[in-house]
């Protein structure tokens, strides 16, 4: 069994990436949509409303990650979105198609289309099952919330920094490979 601390970490760790995410496709709504057009992989009248539900799904499954009373339904809810956004990159992928932005970097850009997108979406569905890891039974204190506060802040950080490395990741090859 978890230290309890850890199950609440992970699950506001979740929360913060998935609500920063449905944020900056509200920034953007129009630039989510026409990233979720590059992937081909719906007719263009479907688009947008898959779009839409995308966010909705991505903000519902953050919101519902915070209360203990609806944590495993947020999980759930995470790890199915993980999963049918991944296997969109990983057909994208198959066919070479590595030069789209994957949809989830808001305004600035994201990502484009890499493996190590697809690794970075399993280690956030990890964090989904460990959200809804059993606890070891004990009283959390108010240092057991303050770990979980720095916690998840510090989880957080490490995502942003693996998200702005690939971001980055084919403008540095652009300048490594530019002549002088």
């Amino acid at each position: 069994m978890l230290d309890p601390t850890l199950p609440q970490m992970f699950a506001a760790a979740l929360a913060i990436v998935l609500l920063g995410g449905a944020w900056h496709k509200l920034r953007d709504m129009e630039g989510f949509v026409a990233a979720v057009e590059q992937y081909r992989l719906l007719p263009a009248a479907l688009t947008a409303p898959a779009a839409w539900l995308l966010l909705a799904v991505e903000l519902a499954a953050g919101v519902l990650l915070l209360p203990l009373a609806t944590r495993a339904g947020g999980a759930w809810l995470a790890l199915a979105l993980l999963a049918l956004v991944t296997t969109a990159v990983a057909i994208n992928l198959r066919r070479g198609r590595r030069d789209i932005d994957c949809g989830c970097g808001g305004p600035e850009g994201g990502p484009h289309l890499s493996w190590g997108l697809v690794l970075r979406n399993g280690v956030l569905g990890a964090a989904a099952l460990l959200a809804v890891a059993a606890p070891a039974p004990r009283e959390l204190v108010w240092l057991d919330r303050l770990t979980v506060l720095a916690g998840a802040l510090a989880l957080w950080g490490l995502y942003a920094a693996a998200n702005q490395l690939m971001a980055n990741q084919p403008r540095l090859l652009r300048l490594r490979n530019r002549t002088p």
